[in-house]
């Protein structure tokens, strides 16, 4: 008889480890029309307020009274034409600070004389508030259109190029070896590291920038300008019409928040590779 024939081979049960509840740490899935809700909200609110009659409409006329005041601009033709002009304003200016705000960027961020040179003046003039500068431009430029493009291009050279060199300046130092030891050609290597690494912080400048230009438009528009929304709004404060003002209040607003979400939609797909808490 076999010596291990009595022997039992008892079964080996394995514990199975308890399962921990998942943690959820991020905001939530994005919704498609998400971003809408803060201005819905804010839109119920004054409706509430205004019908209700605690909202004194001559302090701050109703919803409908924006929408029924602009109608009647619309009617006149008034409001598309100073809308255009006031647009073409803001984009011209806009155009002319994203150029100037990348290139001085590129010169400063990618070479050290370069940084030493222009970073310190770009840091010297930041501390000056752009209102400041409206006497001088005034006294350079005139009052007329070249003073007003100048200006919004001023006030959007800034935030591009601040966020474009800080991004050109934390590109990763083992990718420029890397691209030296494949010897890149200069082009390639603006291409392949320079473009990828510096475009997340030039979108970021580039949305302070359309808001800027916009902040800007306000202010050059209401200096001797005999077009644009902010002339319009002016000639109503002077009469005293709350509802043009207000319909120009709320084009403003409208503006500003279009062009982020614009530049937002932008930012998706140029940068669709990144995995963020807002995807």
């Amino acid at each position: 008889m076999n010596a291990y024939s009595d022997l039992r081979v008892e079964p080996i049960t394995v514990q199975k480890p308890r399962s921990v509840p998942k943690q959820r740490l991020s905001p939530g899935k994005p919704a498609r029309y998400g971003i809408l809700l803060g201005p819905a909200l804010l839109l119920l609110y004054w409706t509430v307020l205004s019908v209700t009659g605690w909202l004194d409409p001559r302090i701050l006329p109703a919803p409908w009274t924006a929408i029924t005041t602009a109608i009647e601009l619309i009617r006149e033709g008034r409001l598309q034409e100073n809308l255009a002009i006031s647009t073409w304003r803001a984009m011209t200016g806009l155009g002319f600070g994203v150029i100037v705000g990348v290139t001085l960027a590129l010169l400063s961020g990618l070479s050290l004389l370069g940084g030493y040179v222009i970073d310190g003046l770009v840091q010297i003039k930041r501390g000056i508030p752009i209102l400041a500068l409206i006497p001088f431009m005034i006294l350079w430029l005139g009052i007329g259109e070249t003073m007003k493009i100048t200006l919004i291009a001023t006030a959007v050279f800034f935030p591009v190029y601040i966020n474009t060199h800080n991004a050109l300046r934390a590109i990763d130092l083992r990718h420029v070896e890397l691209a030296e030891t494949v010897r890149l050609t200069r082009w390639q290597f603006l291409r392949s590291v320079v473009v990828p690494g510096s475009l997340p912080g030039f979108l970021t400048g580039l949305r302070f920038g359309v808001t800027a230009s916009w902040l800007a438009l306000v202010v050059v528009e209401q200096l001797n300008a005999t077009s644009g929304i902010g002339y319009m709004v002016t000639l109503a404060r002077n009469y005293a019409q709350t509802d043009v003002m207000l319909v120009g209040l709320v084009l403003y607003a409208l503006l500003g928040f279009g062009s982020d979400a614009i530049v937002k939609q932008l930012e998706r797909g140029l940068l669709s590779w990144r995995k963020t808490l807002g995807r």
